[in-house]
């Protein structure tokens, strides 16, 4: 297909909150362009109105010629390793694909002369542990490897030249999530249970952490709202600005079951150095765009679970 001018860019298109935010920018634009590494989803390959292109962040010269043949008029990137565990085993890569992968599309968006609006999805996980609510003023101090990367990230995102716009995103959820995530791997474990594919045991890790959940559709329609009005060189959390206690959600999940289930913790899910509280406060997202969280976590775990059913029902088996 071929790539209208003037349209936006997702990278990181056929990842979770990338995924979304096509979907989201189509309801307002009436084409997209979508990089991804890797085979095209399908489903994604039926819509007429997405230009997908297979890119290779890491690769400088593959960015600049898909960047030159797109020639986009606002870039959201996403693109990046979002699991915080396995950059614990793997940081090299996600220092590869998060920091250097930025670097070579923005150093591309230069070497070409576009004057394009670039927002970079970072993280709250640059932030120092606290027990109270994060605001973008708050120390600096991250405790993974992931959050190193993403620190980085954000850190030659502001070094460019040109309007671009740093997030700190915190926890968000909902449909398409992948297991490796907490709500996720609960639904999915729980609709296995409800099919036979697993017996009714549910494998846990820590339920006393408290995190700062937001839909993901509420969070690709801040990207959205701040790449229209949010201002360059500024970090912006987004996040709703309430922490969950995570066994509250599982009970949650757990009181949707269709059948009687047994909680168990597993060693192999605890985390190292996990936070005990991840909260974020979302004054400046609301105050510079007017932006508010709009649906409550209740949706989004029904979302999840509904999903992972259509899932198993549609294949057999849990993915």
């Amino acid at each position: 297909m071929t790539t209208r001018r003037g349209v936006s860019l997702v990278t990181g298109a056929a990842g979770f909150a990338g995924g979304h935010l096509v979907e989201h920018l189509l309801e307002s634009e009436a084409h997209v362009a979508g990089w991804g590494h890797g085979p095209i989803p399908a489903a994604s390959q039926a819509s007429d109105r997405v230009s997908w292109t297979s890119v290779d962040i890491t690769d400088p010269e593959a960015v600049t010629a898909a960047l030159a043949e797109t020639r986009p008029s606002a870039v959201f990137h996403c693109a990046g390793i979002a699991d915080v565990h396995s950059t614990w085993s793997d940081s090299a890569t996600a220092l590869r694909v998060n920091v250097m992968g930025t670097h070579n599309l923005l150093a591309a968006i230069e070497r070409l002369g576009l004057d394009v609006p670039v927002l970079i999805t970072g993280s709250a996980l640059v932030y120092r542990p606290s027990d109270t609510a994060l605001s973008e003023d708050s120390p600096i101090g991250p405790t993974s490897p992931y959050g190193v990367s993403k620190l980085a990230q954000e850190l030659v995102g502001f070094a460019a030249r040109g309007r671009v716009i740093v997030t700190r995103p915190f926890n968000h959820a909902g449909p398409r999530q992948a297991p490796a995530y907490v709500t996720s791997s609960f639904a999915r474990q729980i609709v296995e249970v409800e099919t036979g594919i697993r017996p009714p045991v549910l494998e846990v890790g820590n339920l006393d952490a408290r995190r700062d959940i937001t839909d993901v559709r509420d969070t690709v329609r801040a990207y959205r709202l701040l790449m229209e009005k949010g201002q360059a060189g500024r970090p912006y959390n987004v996040c709703r600005g309430e922490a969950f206690r995570v066994g509250d959600l599982l009970a949650a999940l757990v009181s949707q079951s269709r059948t009687a289930i047994e909680v168990r913790t597993d060693p192999a899910r605890l985390r190292p150095n996990d936070t005990p509280v991840v909260l974020g406060d979302p004054s400046r997202l609301r105050q510079d765009t007017g932006w508010d969280a709009r649906v409550p976590i209740e949706q989004t775990l029904h979302d999840l679970l509904d999903y992972w059913r259509q899932i198993v029902s549609d294949k057999g088996l849990a993915h």
